[in-house]
Parts: structure tokens; sequence; C-alpha cells
């Protein structure tokens, strides 16, 4: 799976994931839900002392009282002094009421923690999205096709007829979505290739890539072997290993045949060590690189 499906599946599974989620809002607005009371777990305590006043002006009523008769210069003190007690006993009281308006999740909208919760859950959720993919990709490589998969190579006849020439000299035929060359096999596989299913029909299939610093590897045809140009490792035409710092043979896929035709299992790489007793002549021409001293 390349960057570019990779990239088409996460926007893909994004989308989704909001539209779900602008779904489940307008739905949740939808349903007509009576907001809870609001005083129903509050403590009579707690109820009693939050309980408002009625606002207002208290003023204290004074009591009529019989008047009596006092001297011009007395009764002015008289007055005086009423009027200061009347100012000190009109008190005014102001009591601030508290109401209680309740609203419609309609009309309150969504708070700000239900934002953030929301928000949060649809960045965690895309994280996760993305991390399946990953990992569905990474454990099933074979999800989509291409290398890691099975590959059809063609049909066996033509293949034969592409691999073997004339001369009787071998001709390998790449195939690129396999990563992968196709040689003729020896008539006897020897002892490291016997049950491994390396070989059908008499054609086996070698992985280009060279097992030293996985340089992709040549075929060179005067020399009728692989000959990497990064390091000078050498491998006759079945890719047993002949000369240079390469660790083991060249590594080769699983082949079998369906029907007519010749199918690679590119998720199905053999390797096998240094063969102790090369099946094939190597080299039967001038090699194509440098002389490389065999290790």
């Amino acid at each position: 799976m390349n960057l570019t499906t990779l990239a088409l599946v996460a926007v893909a599974v994004i989308a989704i994931l909001g539209a779900a989620g602008a779904f489940a809002v307008a739905y949740r607005r939808s349903q007509s839900v009576e907001p809870p009371e609001p005083m129903i777990r509050v403590s009579k305590e707690t109820a009693a002392a939050d309980r408002p006043f009625t606002s207002g002006v208290v003023i204290p009523v004074a009591e009529e009282a019989e008047v009596e008769e006092l001297p011009v210069g007395e009764e002015a003190e008289a007055e005086e002094e009423a009027e200061a007690e009347e100012e000190a006993e009109a008190i005014v009281h102001i009591v601030e009421e508290q109401r209680i308006v309740e609203v419609s999740p309609e009309e309150g909208g969504v708070s700000r923690r239900q934002f953030f919760n929301r928000a949060i859950v649809a960045t965690f959720g895309s994280f996760l999205a993305l991390q399946g993919v990953y990992y569905l990709t990474f454990f099933w490589p074979k999800l989509v096709g291409g290398f890691g998969a099975d590959i059809d190579a063609g049909p066996v006849a033509d293949l034969r007829n592409q691999v073997f020439t004339s001369t009787g000299a071998v001709l390998p035929l790449f195939i690129p979505e396999a990563r992968a060359y196709l040689v003729p096999a020896p008539a006897e596989l020897s002892d490291q290739f016997e049950g491994r299913e390396v070989a059908a029909e008499g054609l086996m299939a070698l992985y280009m890539r060279c097992v030293h610093l996985g340089c992709r590897v040549p075929w060179c045809a005067p020399s009728q072997g692989f000959e990497c140009p990064c390091h000078g490792s050498k491998y006759n035409s079945v890719g047993e290993y002949f000369a240079g710092p390469a660790p083991r043979n060249l590594d080769r896929f699983v082949v079998e045949v369906r029907g007519n035709n010749l199918w690679i299992r590119t998720g199905s790489i053999i390797e096998t060590p240094r063969a102790p007793e090369r099946s094939v002549e190597y080299p039967q021409g001038p090699s194509c690189i440098g002389v490389v001293a065999q290790a």
C-alpha cells in the first residue's frame, strides 16, 4: 500500500467520523428533552437559606399619640426631635431577588464543556482511525495487491519461451510487480531447496535485491550470471553465491501454477546459505564488473 492510498483511506475515515458526529449532534438536538428540576438534589437547609426575600420598602408605622400642648419654644424643639426620630426609624431595606430562568437545549446551544468534550473525542477518534489503517497495512500487506501479495506472472508456456533462448543461453525475465527475475530452474534442485516450492514448471523467481546491502542486481549476459555493481557480489543464473561480500545466495520467492498461469508469492521469501556445490556453471564468459576475489 503506497502513501497515496494511505492518504485516501485516512481522508475517507476522517470524513466518515465527521459525518457521524454531525448526525449525532443533529439527532440529539432534534429530541425534546425536558430539563431536569434544578432544585431536585438541593438539601432542605440549602433551599431554605437560598429562599429569596420579597423586595420592598419597610417603613415603620408610628402609632398616633396624644399631643401635649407645650410652650412655643419647647414646641419647636419637640418638633425637631420628632422629625429626627422619624428619620432614624424610617429604614429602607433593598433586597435583591434571584430569578432562575430555565431554557431549552435548543435555546441554550452547545456549552463550552460540551464543545471541548466533543473536540477531544473527535481528535482521539481520528488518531485511532489513522493508527488502525497503519497497523492494518503493516499486519496485512496483501490488502490491496502489489508487492507482498500473490502476483500473476502470466501463462507458463509464454514465460518458458522467453527465458529459454534458441542458442541455449539464459535470458531472465523481469517481473516489475513482483520485483523478481524469472529464470530456468536446474534439472535437480540442491538439498537446501528441497520441499520449499521455489520451482514450478522449470521456472524460479529470484528477488532482484542483493543480499549484501540491498542494491538491485542486474543480469550479465556474457558471464550468464547476476553481478552487483555496488560491491561486486556475484551469483550464477539460479542465484547461487559465487563471489563478493554477500553472506548468502540471492533470496527467492515461492512459486506455484494455478490453471495455466505462474503465480509468484512475494509474501513468502526464501533465504538460503551459500551453496556448498553450485548446480549451474559460472562464469561462462567475461564478467560485466571488475574482478572480485572469491571469499
